[in-house]
Formats: structure tokens, sequence, C-alpha cells
């Protein structure tokens, strides 16, 4: 139905709908068969289209709402998630009714064409007017998403009427133009290592955005809706960050701090008030960290050379990685507050800035960099596993289980980012350990100057390997509680700031 309705070729402004109306209901056989390209653009295929909107329309009120094109499309045979049919519904809605009405449905389907035959060109490497196997594979392998050619046949398949296994344009178009996916990589969109979670170690590889989201401004809401989310997950497990800090520093061999001691002691000390020492700073440093991470990451991406809307695995590691550098050196005298006042006695400082102006008067200037050094060195470790280990998760998921979409689903996104999130850690954590000791460095009374060589041998001699992991168990506890609550938050604060979900 959907293939003899549309032309063969790209259509131009067709006459006006009433017009269209009163022919469809005086010559409905010139419906149905299609114009071959010798009427392109003239009333026939407007006929053809107002044909198509009347079959959708199926409570007959002149508009097609969500409801109308699962029910419409369903009898065509094709079937649509709710999301993907109010993403359509979404991008053709002009007056914003909720509904899309005979001009605002032609509209959509011209305008999603052209965008359709622009990814149908890209994907033809051949230019020979088909998309074979190879080139399905080639396209997703540059966008790192890696399938075998059965795969690649497979979907194919899906679109091959003439059982040629290849695509041509007609085939291409008729597949995907009630479809909201305009765009290759959106299937990798699904798959973006996104900031829709918090692990407290804001070390990830910053969140990429679509053309159309940076042109319509839908960047900064993600940002703010990221941060936010941030924010709270962050002071739900200031406890535990605050836990894993003391045992970082002060557990030992002779000084075993487990964790109902560690909060005992903590409760003890300062009341339960207590449990959130270190959580300002941590919370207020969320905003300059992934603002100027995106900038450098934005700017770092045009000098690696990609035109490409979505980078290449080892460019947005090089990228990533080198954007999360810029952003650490830029606000690391916050890394050195936070631990101070994690670790402070009661009393000590009266706030932030007088726990600052302390270790200016006392220390100096440098007192604010130190750690640096081992700091640094986590992020190539952390960024690393943290998408090698993603990328083997989302390939192995998309190998077995990606039969009709590339859509993973909610679960398994957030499983996969965690997993991968949490290996970056534990592979970092020696250096990360390291780096809180040296920052802490003057608020043990006496506390010799070390530098990070000579805190590994101490550590190694001292307590084994065990002692650089010191801490690990909160740090891990923490880790689902934060995944959840920042997700929860993160798609609760996208609604309230009017941002469709990817």
């Amino acid at each position: 139905m959907v293939s003899s309705v549309l032309c063969r070729c790209v259509a131009s402004p067709p006459p006006d709908a009433a017009a269209a109306a009163s022919s469809s209901a005086s010559s409905p056989a010139s419906v149905g068969d299609p114009c071959g390209g010798a009427v392109c653009g003239g009333p026939d295929h407007r006929l053809r289209l107002w044909s198509l909107f009347q079959t959708l329309d199926v409570n007959r009120d002149g508009g097609l709402c969500v409801n109308d094109l699962a029910v419409g499309l369903r009898r065509l045979g094709l079937h649509r998630t709710e999301g993907e049919l109010r993403k359509i519904v979404q991008a053709g809605d002009k007056d914003l009714d909720g509904q899309l009405d005979f001009e605002e449905f032609v509209h959509y389907l011209q305008d999603h064409e052209k965008k359709l035959r622009l990814v149908f060109k890209s994907l033809d490497k051949k230019n020979d007017g088909r998309i074979d196997a190879q080139e399905i594979m080639q396209s997703l392998r540059d966008l790192g998403v890696k399938i075998s050619e059965q795969q690649a046949e497979k979907i194919l398949k899906s679109m091959d009427k003439n059982g040629t296994m290849t695509i041509d344009w007609n085939e291409w178009r008729d597949y995907h133009l009630l479809h909201p996916v305009e765009n290759i990589p959106e299937i990798i969109l699904y798959w973006k290592h996104s900031t829709i979670f918090d692990v407290g170690e804001n070390l990830t590889v910053p969140d990429e955005f679509t053309v159309e989201e940076r042109q319509t401004g839908m960047w900064w809401r993600h940002l703010v809706a990221g941060g936010g989310a941030g924010a709270v997950s962050r002071t739900c497990t200031a406890p535990l960050d605050r836990l894993k800090v003391l045992m970082q520093v002060h557990a030992s061999r002779s000084n075993n701090m487990c964790i109902v001691g560690g909060f005992t002691q903590m409760i003890r000390e300062g009341g339960a008030k207590s449990l959130w020492r270190g959580n300002g700073i941590n919370v207020l440093k969320i905003a300059p960290e992934s603002a100027i991470k995106f900038m450098a990451y934005e700017q770092i991406k045009r000098l690696v050379g990609s035109d490409q809307e979505t980078l290449r695995i080892h460019e947005r590691l090089v990228a990533g990685s080198l954007a999360g550098a810029i952003a650490q050196s830029s606000i690391y005298p916050m890394e050195v507050l936070k631990t101070r006042m994690a670790l402070r006695k009661t009393g000590q400082y009266s706030g932030m800035l007088d726990c600052a102006r302390r270790i200016l008067a006392k220390e100096g200037v440098s007192a604010f960099y130190k750690g640096y050094v081992p700091n640094m060195l986590g992020i190539i470790p952390y960024a690393g596993i943290d998408l090698a280990v993603y990328e083997t998760l989302k390939n192995a998921w998309l190998q077995r289980y990606a039969v009709n979409s590339a859509d993973p689903g909610v679960f398994v996104l957030l499983a996969c980012g965690t997993i991968s999130s949490t290996c970056g850690q534990l592979a970092s954590y020696p250096l990360a350990l390291v780096r809180t000791r040296m920052q802490a460095q003057a608020s043990i009374e006496g506390a010799p100057e070390v530098t990070m060589s000579s805190l590994f041998k101490q550590i190694l001699r001292t307590e084994g390997a065990f002692g650089l992991y010191r801490g690990l168990a909160p740090n891990f506890m923490k880790v689902i509680p934060a995944v959840s609550i920042s997700y929860v938050v993160y798609e609760n604060l996208k609604i309230t700031l009017g941002v469709q979900s990817r």
C-alpha cells in the first residue's frame, strides 16, 4: 500500500489539498497504480498521498494522531513503537495541536524524503544507485558497530522487495518514509555513552549531540539535565563517597576500617550531618567541569579532522581523554578542596572559602595541584577501558539479540554503562587512591612531602597490593544507587526542560 501510494521519484510541491480530496473521490482508480515518474509532482501524486492519509486516518477526523498512525500502519503491515510514532507527529506538527493534518503530513513526507535521500547517497559507497551488504557493514564499521555479513543480509532482506539482495532508492525510501529514523548514526545514538548516569567519578567521554540538537539548542538542556541528575545522585550517595575517602587515606593494616565502623566513627565525631562533608564542592564542580569538557571536546573533534556526526572509537578515545584532561586541569583545585573538606574534623574550617584561604596561606598555590600527575595518568586507563568494555558489550548484544531493532532498551543501556564504568574505575583505582593521599597530605599532622612513585612504593611495601584498593567496597556500593537515581532524575528533568528523548 505504501509503495503504491508513493511516486517513484522525488516529488515537487503538489496542488491544494481540497482539489486532491475531491479528485480522489471521483477517480479512485487513479490512486492504485504507481505513476512511474510520468506525472511526478502532479495531481496524481497528490492523490496517492491523500489516499494514504485517508487510510491512516482511522477515526475520519481529518488529522493523524499517534493512535491513528499505530492502527493505520498496523493494517498496512508496518509495526512502529509508540515512541517512534510520537516522533513522527512531533516532527510534522507545525501548529502544535498534537496531530497531523493533510498539509502537515505532505510536508513531513517531503522533508523526510530529502533527508532519506542524503543518507542513501552516503551509504551508496560505489555510487551505483544500490546498497549492498558490504556497504552496510562498512558504514556501521565506520561508526564503531561491527556486524556480520549474515546480519547485514538480514537488514537487506527486510527492505529488499525484488530478491536482488541490494536496495535501490525506491526500496530504501518505501521502507523508511514512515519511520522516524532518518540518519544511520541514529543506530549509534541508541548506544551513545551518555551523561544519563553519574557515578561520582566524572571522567567519562563527553556526550555527543546531533546537528539538529545543536541547532535547536537542545544540547544545553541535555547538559543541564545531566548536571542536575549528577547533583542529586552525588548528594544521595555522599556518605559512601566520604567513607571511601576516609578509607583511602586512613585505613591500613594497623587501622583496619570497615564500612560499619567507618560510618559509626563519622557519626560519633560530627553527627549525622558530617556524612555529607565535602559534598557541597563535589556538586559545585559539576557545572564548570561539564561545560569545559563539552567545549573542549567540540574543539578537539574539529582538530582531529573528523567531519562525521559520530566519531570513530579511536577518535572518541583521543578527543574524550584530552577534553577530560583539560576539564580536570581547570577545576583541579576544587578536587583538592573536596578531599580536604571530606577529611576535616568538626570546627576545623568554617566553610569552603575558609578552607581555601588556609591552604593558600599555609601551603601556597602548589598545594591546590597535589596529586595532579596521578589524576591525569588515571584518565587514559579509565576512558580507554570504559570505552573498550562498553563497545565489547554493545557489539555482543547486537550480535546476539538485535533482530528487528538496534534499540536495546533502558535496562541494557544502563547495565552496559554501569559495567564499563565500573571496569574503568577498577583499572584506574590505584592512581585515584594515590591522588587522594597526596591531596590529603597537609591534613595529616607531620606527614612528610611525598612523590607519586615513593607513595606507590611505600603502600606496596607496608600494605601490599591490597593497599592500593582501600575504599573500593564503598566505591562500588554507590554505583548502582548512583546510576539509578541519576537516570530517574535525568529523565524527569528532560521532560521539565522540554527535551525530546533521542
